[in-house]
């Protein structure tokens, strides 16, 4: 009855506003939700809240909480709403959890609920959310605020969030400037290659809570402590999957990074990833092999007062609970090493004493593939290079103990165009 109840609501709530068309999603890169209803800088969003399991890196499931768009299935993380500065922006939130939750948007200003200001719930002397909520089993809020500042930002549950955000309630909102989706921010130094734009989204679980939710029984936060830690909602190896990978049916979102040499007329910009932690722990990830220009934090450019370049070159994006980093990234072909006119000036090692990957060409040079001994099974297509990009706090590579999982994601490098690559 439940569900028949809330599809009724659904398309109640969608009459006259069809929802967007589906398409299939790009194999790697950021995968925006965009309105599916409203008009031309008024874009309506219907989140509905759902349970599910996610698939671990140690072949575990665990139960989650999750926001989907519109009817959609649950999924985790919640959808990536995208949005243009200035937009009037509504979010429809439609709940069927046995608790009450709501919506809160950090970095957003005069956020409305159900049409007045949005602001904490109290019972006597307790406050039971930071947002307007809608009842359980079945009710609805509407949020809305206006998109005044380009950035990226989260959302996220603001009723007992030490539950409902650790369960999976939250997702990522991006705020495109008035310069156009190819710029982070309103400055022409903020422009980027727009399929070189990548979310990095990295959460925490400790399975002990979620079991407790899934039984509904209590848990005692003095005892959390995270045992899993995810990039876009996966562990490694199914992070570097494909964005919409079959096998991860309510994961969507993957994490490889796939781009090209920077310079030249052919890749004139750089790339762009979007930092943000969900988690209670400080998060320093590091893309080994490319420093970053980081531009930009919870939403806001870094420049001065005076309009000076304020921002900074990182080894590793030390990301704290809560916060958003924007990086600028490029990567060099810094030596230009090429096997006749300037070859690598080392030695490469004998195959005996040489451990074959995976992604290994059996060749030292970008776009270049070389015979393999036989057996070996590789993925590399055309000679491109793969770089890790992982969590520095060690520990958070784990599921449960066991190493190299967690968020730990790649950098593929393609060879200068034309090139061979699938």
């Amino acid at each position: 009855m439940l569900a028949v109840t809330l599809l009724s609501l659904l398309g109640a709530t969608l009459t006259g506003a069809a929802q967007a068309t589906a398409t299939p999603p790009p194999a790697v890169g950021i995968v925006c939700t965009t309105g599916a209803g409203g008009v031309s800088a008024s874009p309506i969003f219907n989140l509905t809240t759902h349970t599910g399991y996610i698939s671990l890196p140690d072949g575990n499931t665990t139960f989650m909480w999750g926001f989907s768009n519109g009817a959609d299935d649950f999924q985790h993380p919640g959808p990536v709403l995208c949005v243009n500065e200035g937009d009037t922006v509504t979010v429809i939130l439609h709940n069927t959890l046995p608790d009450a939750t709501s919506v809160v948007f950090p970095g957003q200003e005069n956020v409305l609920a159900d049409g007045v200001p949005s602001q904490p719930e109290v019972s006597g002397a307790t406050m039971t959310s930071l947002a307007g909520t809608a009842a359980a089993a079945g009710g609805s809020a509407t949020y809305t605020f206006t998109a005044t500042r380009p950035g990226t930002f989260l959302y996220e549950s603001g009723t007992n969030p030490e539950k409902q955000v650790r369960m999976g309630l939250f997702g990522a909102l991006i705020v495109r400037p008035t310069l156009g989706a190819n710029h982070a921010y309103d400055d022409p130094t903020s422009r980027f290659t727009p399929n070189e734009e990548f979310m990095v989204l990295l959460s925490e679980i400790d399975p002990y809570q979620h079991q407790a939710v899934e039984n509904g029984a209590t848990f005692n936060m003095n005892t959390y402590h995270p045992r899993y830690w995810l990039i876009n909602g996966r562990g490694f190896p199914d992070s570097i999957a494909d964005n919409g990978a079959a096998w991860l049916p309510n994961q969507p979102y993957g994490s490889l990074a796939s781009v090209s040499p920077f310079g030249g007329a052919a890749h004139p910009y750089p790339g762009l990833a979007r930092y943000l932690n969900v988690g209670t722990e400080d998060y320093p990830f590091h893309p080994h092999g490319n420093n970053g220009l980081v531009i930009g934090r919870d939403g806001r450019p870094l420049t001065g007062s005076g309009g000076q370049d304020l921002s900074m070159e990182k080894f590793a994006i030390n990301i704290g609970p809560g916060q958003t980093w924007d990086v600028l990234f490029k990567w060099f072909d810094a030596e230009g090493y090429n096997p006749t006119t300037n070859p690598v000036p080392v030695t490469v090692p004998s195959l005996a004493n040489e451990v074959i990957g995976v992604f290994y060409s059996g060749s030292p040079y970008l776009g270049s593939r070389e015979t393999l001994p036989p057996g070996t099974q590789s993925k590399n297509q055309c000679g491109e290079y793969y770089i890790i990009s992982h969590n520095h706090a060690l520990f958070q590579i784990t599921s449960w103990g066991t190493n190299m999982t967690g968020p730990i994601t790649y950098m593929r490098i393609n060879p200068p165009t034309p090139n061979s690559c699938g």
